[in-house]
């Protein structure tokens, strides 16, 4: 990716696009900015500098990777604690129409913009990792915006729908966290489930619906205790329940059915790959002897 390079401040406050504009700014000398509102939404990423920032009535100190929400009409400037210092941040302006059009494709990208309406509070601290995520994501969006390249629009409109994704599933798991002994509770409950319905539809949607928590949640607590997916652990236990059923002396055809395998080919690859032998291979080595 071409690294962009962070202009001064542009004091128009009204959009260009009908859909998307991006900014990097970097000033060295600015030391006010008006109180203003305007008819789109902003997102407002903080790199560097030592201010806070007001939204409304609410004053929030910034460290570097904070972001806020602004929703249309409501009013916000960033508030200047010390002269000559520099002020870094990347700007994201999405339209009314822009974010209307996503919205009425799934209110799921609606969900941040929702909450900060309804709730008043406009700032969040992501974790580490995630604020790197989203800086990433912002200057990728800046160099397509500013690309020449086939498609460039409609690559960008993806990529701020994947960014808005993102931040509001952040947005949604930190308003629903729960207990670490909860988590273990519930890990352990769908281990056990998995182990006693191998034969059934284990997919994640089956199992969001039966514990009544979100698909996003059961795969992180799987990778977090596991270090595999769900899928993963499902395969394992099927392709082992496999096993006994061979040493049992079931027909390898029956369980290719058991255990939700399309065909012999995918049952075949799977066995190999988990246990080193094909399934007929295993059966042959553990043929009890006459």
């Amino acid at each position: 990716m071409k690294k962009e390079k962070p202009t001064g401040f542009n004091t128009r406050q009204y959009m260009n696009s009908q859909e998307l504009e991006v900014f990097f700014y970097r000033d060295l000398d600015l030391s006010h900015v008006e109180d203003h509102s305007h008819p789109y939404y902003e997102l407002y990423y903080f790199l560097d500098g030592n201010v806070s920032f007001q939204v409304e009535n609410n004053v929030y100190p910034l460290e570097k990777g904070d972001y806020l929400m602004v929703p249309p009409g409501v009013r916000h400037h960033p508030v200047f604690k010390s002269p000559n210092s520099t002020y870094q941040r990347i700007v994201l302006w999405i339209s009314q129409s822009f974010y209307d059009s996503m919205v009425s494709w799934s209110p799921d990208f609606g969900y941040g913009f929702d909450h900060v309406k309804a709730t008043g509070s406009y700032h969040f601290r992501p974790d580490y990792l995630t604020s790197l995520d989203i800086q990433g994501r912002l200057l990728d969006l800046l160099a397509e915006t500013r690309s020449r390249k086939i498609f460039h629009h409609t690559s960008a409109g993806i990529m701020a729908c994947s960014l808005l994704l993102l931040i509001n599933r952040r947005i949604y798991d930190s308003l629903h966290q729960v207990s670490a002994a909860y988590g273990n509770v519930l890990y352990l409950n769908i281990c056990d489930y998995v182990n006693n319905h191998l034969e059934e539809d284990l997919s994640l949607e089956r199992l969001a619906s039966f514990f009544y928590v979100s698909k996003y949640h059961i795969s992180h607590l799987f990778k977090e205790n596991m270090g595999i997916s769900l899928h993963q652990y499902i395969l394992k236990k099927r392709l082992q329940a496999s096993k006994n059923g061979i040493l049992s002396g079931l027909p390898i055809q029956q369980m290719i059915h058991q255990y939700g395998f399309s065909d012999y080919t995918s049952f075949y690859r799977a066995f190999r790959k988990e246990f080193g032998l094909s399934p007929k291979e295993f059966r042959e080595q553990n043929r009890p002897s006459l």
